[in-house]
């Protein structure tokens, strides 16, 4: 049985690839610091003052000296790197001031953002103590998008125990966090997005279900349709990748039923790229798959930013942001 997140560990630990995190308030960021620190696989930085630092880590009975901590005080960095005029101009087409612009710099955030953009930190990861919407406009109003990416997405890494379905019971899951109601262009991209995702971090061949309540067109609605064409999108933008749908989830999924449902296609019943037709299924979706089958979810995944970001649920473990840090050392 694979340990996906060891493998990433593994994987990154020769990478030396700083990641930030900026939510030093939140008890559970300084736990996966030490843990991080401890099993030694990326440097970490926390972002805040180190009697602030040192202050809530006792607070939080953190077993870990504090010098081993590497620390950056964003006042300090601020000043030192002369973030407020480079904020001013990233943001001068919307109207940026310096006076709004040292407001937005009383972030950790955007503090975290403007480190990764200079190349301080590889990536940051945040979302324990903030929503995931904060944590994205830092991300595209710092780190932008990447060059000719429309559509930011994200994914999750679902690794269902016992499970004889996908890649020894591994998947990936998307949107699940981002895009609420996609276009048929837009969920092509995030099908695209999450096919690369699957091959980078998974190192599998990625093999994509565009899903439906309908296996083809056992159904008829809008969503279906969007899905259909959403289908033909991807299938002409990227010819050489397995995709198919649109599909129902059992028959993207298990051979058995994608033989009665989908003869003639040539990936049912071998998905192991899930792609949900809005924000809503996705998830739905993944939490009830995280709760009731106890599966590892790890993400999301942002896809598609400037630079390596990821974001946490506010209901994340100690362990959920060790794992999406790995991630994130992992993301190019």
């Amino acid at each position: 049985m694979r340990n996906i997140i060891a493998e990433i560990k593994y994987k990154v630990r020769p990478l030396n690839r700083n990641i930030i995190l900026p939510e030093i308030w939140d008890p559970r960021t300084l736990h996966a610091a030490a843990i991080i620190i401890a099993e030694d696989f990326t440097p970490v930085t926390l972002l805040g003052k180190v009697d602030d630092i040192y202050k809530k880590a006792k607070e939080a009975h953190v077993n870990i000296k504090i010098e081993n901590f590497s620390i950056i005080d964003p006042d300090e960095a601020i000043e030192k790197y002369g973030f407020v005029d480079k904020f001013v101009e990233l943001r001068k087409h919307k109207g940026m001031t310096r006076k709004r612009a040292s407001r937005f710099m009383e972030n950790p955030l955007y503090v975290a953002a403007m480190l990764v953009r200079e190349g301080i930190g590889h990536g940051y990861v945040a979302g324990a103590a903030n929503s995931t919407a904060n944590v994205l406009r830092s991300a595209l109003h710092v780190l932008k998008t990447k060059p000719g990416t429309r559509t930011l997405s994200s994914s999750f890494i679902i690794d269902v125990p016992d499970c004889e379905y996908g890649e020894e019971g591994i998947f990936i899951f998307a949107d699940c966090a981002v895009v609420p109601n996609p276009s048929a262009v837009q969920l092509a991209d995030i099908a695209i997005a999450s096919a690369k995702t699957c091959e980078d971090l998974l190192g599998i061949e990625p093999i994509v279900g565009m899903l439906s309540f309908s296996t083809k067109g056992s159904g008829s609605d809008a969503v279906i349709e969007k899905v259909v064409e959403a289908t033909k999108i991807v299938k002409e933008r990227a010819p050489d990748l397995k995709v198919d749908g649109e599909l129902q989830a059992d028959a993207a999924i298990i051979p058995e039923i994608a033989a009665r449902k989908a003869p003639e296609s040539s990936i049912a019943g071998k998905v192991n790229t899930l792609i949900f037709p809005n924000l809503n299924v996705g998830n739905i979706c993944y939490k009830l798959v995280e709760r009731l089958a106890k599966a590892g979810a790890y993400g999301p995944v942002i896809q598609g930013c400037g630079k390596p970001v990821n974001d946490l649920s506010r209901g994340c473990s100690v362990e959920d942001i060790v794992s999406v840090a790995a991630i994130t050392a992992a993301t190019e």
